[in-house]
């Protein structure tokens, strides 16, 4: 069941609505909201009454990635090395698997909506790219932050970032860790909508409650025959992973630094 604490689950006629709800760490993930949000999506999946889910966060942050404060102090050490892949994992469909940011292994047959305000960074972009669409306001912004602190892409951004803006301007926000405003996220097909305001949320739900209007066999077929095969989504995800270990001493590192205050509110020189 979902952490009534950090992670609100809520049904709205056929839309299941996710928030993040972590104020005190910018709805950071820890690895008690990620096995929380890996569960609510497995449930989001088995639940005939609902067709799509939106993701949001609470009080005007969308997410700030790993929770790199739980990080530093070892508390997500167990987590992390329960996380491999498997050797004969080869379908996200049948063989569901966490990730460190909780869903960013699964493949679902439904469709989900990311509603951004505020940050979506380093891990927080990662779980908005794992989404099928995303619903920004105009003060929004993403950013592979985690590039300051060594930090490593984990939770699938070195699949899909580069196969939902291209791979030249994947290199840029991979290389370069720039933050990037709604404007510029619409214009390169990062963002599905822009929105004035506090409107995220409720232009999210309207485009979520208009899907579950159509027939929804049809709609989850097409859905699927236009995504990665699954074999190949997980030899992706499984490559990506086994990159990840021989950096993961500088993350550890990063997440120190982090711990300790430095580089607070996107600053560059301070790391």
């Amino acid at each position: 069941m979902p952490d009534a604490v950090s992670l609100r689950v809520e049904t709205h006629d056929r839309v299941y609505l996710v928030t993040l709800d972590r104020p005190q760490a910018r709805n950071a993930v820890d690895p008690a909201l990620a096995r929380s949000l890996y569960d609510a999506m497995l449930a989001f999946q088995a639940d005939p009454s609902v067709d799509v889910a939106v993701l949001t966060g609470a009080n005007g942050v969308f997410c700030a990635g790993f929770d790199l404060k739980s990080a530093a102090a070892g508390d997500a050490a167990d987590w992390i090395a329960s996380l491999e892949i498997p050797p004969g994992w080869a379908d996200p469909m049948d063989q569901p698997l966490p990730s460190p940011m909780g869903p960013a292994r699964l493949m679902l047959t439904k469709p989900v909506i990311a509603a951004i305000d505020g940050p979506a960074v380093a891990g927080g972009m990662e779980l908005a790219l794992w989404c099928d669409m995303r619903v920004m306001a105009e003060t929004a912004q993403f950013g592979v932050f985690c590039r300051r602190w060594g930090v490593p892409l984990i939770d699938g951004g070195t699949v899909r970032l580069p196969m939902t803006i291209g791979q030249g301007r994947a290199n840029d926000l991979i290389l370069t860790g720039r933050p990037v405003p709604a404007s510029e996220a619409l214009a390169m097909g990062l963002a599905d909508r822009v929105v004035p305001g506090d409107q995220a949320l409720p232009a999210a739900m309207a485009l979520a409650e208009s899907l579950t209007r159509f027939p929804q066999g049809c709609l989850r077929a097409d859905h699927l025959s236009a995504r990665l095969a699954p074999a190949e989504l997980a030899k992706r995800l499984r490559r990506e992973w086994e990159s990840v270990r021989l950096v993961m001493h500088e993350g550890v590192s990063g997440a120190a630094r982090f711990a300790a205050g430095h580089g607070r509110r996107g600053r560059f020189d301070d790391i």
